[in-house]
């Protein structure tokens, strides 16, 4: 199993890394649109429905939804994220009281759907912005050093369950290294940089709130499994499980690190 993990890991980095420092813009959303309808296939089997046939016009819907997406206002399609990974903050802070919210299967894929489509706006706002791939990237590392300080942490010091219903093997302490180790490579980052103070702390910021948004995209996915009584959201990629298991932080990190940028007037 850490071998099938490790060369998977060895396979999909270089990969993913590849699509955002190389592809055009154009070739970039499509790229993505790829993952996320993937995504979309495993998240019908998460909402309960395991007909082939059902899936698949889910994915389709995912696919106009995201298509449909781009016609809109950043506002407008970041503004509803934010609202929902508000939303979905409750449903794990109130699990298992809030269980019946996730009762009924078509419920969700709507929740599928304020999921997956803005990840895929976020993504592909965040190239136009800079296509270089300098911003995913970015959140990308965000992300992944909060990954890895979490595990070390939590490792070493975990005795505080986070969301204890939820997840159980997470912990608070799990949760304040990886804030901690992405704040403190961004820092280090931002004097690098030179950036002045008025910047580094504005970026600092941007990073605790982006990481922060990520652990809930982590238990979302997690409390959607325990309902449906699955340990992974497909098999996919051996040893790794599903293509949700491996983006759901980046559900929730990637719109609202988009939307905070949109807010401050980066996209002008």
């Amino acid at each position: 199993m850490l071998k099938q993990r490790i060369l998977t890991a060895l396979i999909l980095a270089p990969l993913a890394l590849a699509g955002v420092f190389l592809l055009p813009s154009s070739l970039f959303s499509i790229f993505i649109g790829l993952i996320i309808l993937l995504a979309a296939w495993e998240w019908g089997n998460l909402s309960g429905f395991e007909q082939p046939g059902v899936r698949v016009a889910y994915v389709i819907l995912v696919g106009v939804g995201c298509g449909l997406s781009w016609l809109a206002s950043p506002e407008l399609i970041l503004g509803i994220a934010a609202l929902w990974w508000l939303a979905a903050f409750g449903l794990i802070k109130g699990y298992p009281g809030s269980a019946r919210y996730c009762e009924n299967r078509f419920l969700r894929l709507a929740m599928g759907l304020a999921t997956l489509v803005p990840a895929w706006y976020a993504m592909v706002m965040l190239k136009e912005m800079e296509p270089d791939g300098g911003l995913i990237f970015m959140v990308l590392m965000m992300v992944w050093a909060a990954d890895c300080g979490a595990y070390f942490a939590g490792k070493s010091f975990g005795r505080t369950k986070l969301a204890r219903n939820v997840s159980p093997k997470k912990t608070l302490e799990g949760g304040v290294g990886g804030v901690l180790l992405a704040v403190l490579m961004f820092a280090g980052f931002a004097l690098w940089k030179d950036f002045s103070f008025t910047r580094g702390l504005g970026l600092l910021l941007l990073t605790v709130l982006t990481v922060a948004c990520s652990v809930v995209g982590d238990l979302l996915e997690s409390l959607l499994k325990r309902e449906r009584g699955i340990k992974d959201s497909g098999d996919i990629l051996p040893g790794h499980g599903g293509i949700l298991d491996r983006i759901d932080s980046l559900t929730a990190a990637l719109p609202v690190f988009a939307l905070a940028l949109f807010l401050a007037g980066a996209g002008g």
